[in-house]
């Protein structure tokens, strides 16, 4: 069916609305759907298909002039009339568009208490790029819409708080919200880079409908709380490179250190030591991993039994295991870190693989569910993993009714008593409101 045009608005924050008629594209064959859209001069309209998929509304600039979203550019050499013959010399120029983008995480506990009256609105804390960008943004909702029109919808918006020394900002942004597995849902992005500037805000005014938003069965508002998740690119300044080249020039190859050195050890080539592990016999190379890691360099230092024999028997790591830790040691990568991140990340703490390490505790914290959770805050109690322990327990206190009620809460209440205590002075310390002194009751005294 036919997409009907639906209605740009600008926010109360928002200035006039300019007389242009910038159009907004479809995307190619491959690519998920996009609203495309003419804008008719005055207040032009997007409309997306009804409920699930919300009406988005989204608002106007003062100037719509676009910017690319693309970091970088590079044109082409122009080509040569073919009687001409190749240029004596190359001039190039590239051309580069700074783009910084972030994201950041607004979680709203306890929304069905939130003002129901049309037009309040609700502000987060500011937040930047980085500890030292000027920018500061927020974002704010109208929990029962802006105005009339979207009463009964959720208007959401990013607003730009302070510029710095900058009169205007070009940015594009994307909104969604979590659901109860943590998955990002009802998308809705800018479809180019808006012009803000110290005050101006851009957003939906029909983000999503309330009647599906607080239905349970969609599961958007796990433990009544509502969480957005907001990324931004915001455009910097354009650089041009420009030099020129002699026709003559050395082309250097492209540098295969990893890859020598990962076949190196596929091949067993020149081994000078064995790891033995179970039934399996590894072959490896101790100047390798000497230079790779710590606790190998200090056993082939000091003449222990394993340097004299060149043969080290490993008793507490698979061979599936130390199979791809030999291949990050050597290669500087881990192909299955994925799948093995749980059982590498004990390795790479015994051998001090101090980046495979965090690499192992990025991956288990991207895949921290209900379910698992528990167990990751243990290994990374054990292994002193301190980034993973850190995500593992904002899960936890994120979802605290939910994991009490999983498998692994049990166990770790039997066997690691300590990171339960911890987690539950981290919870009463998150819900208790600040406050003065309880006040004293008097006691009611029997008649006598």
């Amino acid at each position: 069916a036919a997409l009907e045009a639906a209605r740009l608005e600008a926010s109360p924050a928002a200035a006039a609305i300019p007389h242009h008629q910038p159009r907004l594209h479809s995307p190619g064959v491959g690519q998920p759907p996009h609203l495309g859209l003419e804008l008719p001069p005055l207040r032009p309209v997007i409309q997306q298909r009804p409920p699930p998929d919300p009406i988005m509304m989204l608002d106007s600039t003062n100037d719509p002039t676009s910017v690319a979203g693309s970091s970088s550019s590079r044109p082409g050499s122009p080509s040569m009339p073919p009687d001409l013959g190749p240029p004596v010399a190359e001039s190039w120029c590239c051309t580069q568009m700074k783009v910084t983008k972030f994201t950041y995480l607004w979680a709203i506990h306890n929304f069905s208490f939130c003002r129901e009256e049309m037009g309040e609105v609700l502000k987060s804390s500011t937040f930047s790029a980085g500890p030292n960008d000027k920018l500061r943004w927020c974002l704010r909702i109208n929990p029962k819409g802006l105005d009339e029109e979207s009463k009964d919808y959720l208007s959401l918006y990013l607003l730009l708080v302070n510029c710095g020394s900058r009169n205007e900002v070009r940015a594009k942004f994307k909104f969604s919200l979590l659901n109860a597995k943590r998955e990002e849902t009802k998308a809705m992005e800018s479809q180019r880079a808006y012009r803000f500037v110290q005050g101006k805000d851009w957003g939906f005014k029909k983000f999503i409908r309330r009647d599906f938003l607080v239905d349970e069965a969609n599961g958007l508002l796990p433990d009544d709380r509502l969480t957005i998740h907001c990324e931004v690119s915001v455009v910097g300044e354009t650089e041009n490179l420009a030099g020129q080249s002699s026709a003559q020039s050395v082309r250097l190859p492209e540098c295969r250190l990893a890859d020598d050195l990962g076949q190196l050890l596929e091949r067993g080539q020149h081994a000078d030591l064995t790891l033995c592990i179970g039934g399996a016999e590894l072959p490896a190379h101790k100047a390798v991993l000497s230079a790779r890691s710590p606790v190998f360099q200090a056993m082939f230092q000091h003449q222990m039994e394993e340097s004299r024999a060149s043969r080290v028997v490993v008793e507490d790591v698979d061979e599936d295991t130390m199979r791809e830790v030999l291949r990050y040691v050597y290669s500087g990568r881990a192909p299955r870190l994925d799948q093995m991140a749980d059982s590498l990340l004990p390795a790479a703490d015994k051998y001090q693989l101090d980046r495979l390490k965090v690499m192992c505790e990025e991956s288990l914290a991207a895949a921290l569910t209900v379910e698992n959770v528990c167990d990751c805050l243990v290994l990374a109690d054990l292994h002193c993993a301190a980034q993973l322990r850190q995500r593992a327990s904002q899960f936890i206190l994120a979802n605290a009714s939910r994991v009490a009620e999983s498998p692994g809460w049990d166990q770790m209440v039997r066997r690691q008593p300590h990171l339960v205590a911890e987690a539950f002075k981290a919870l009463a310390a998150q819900a208790a409101p600040p406050m003065g002194p309880t006040p004293k009751k008097r006691m009611k005294l029997p008649a006598s």
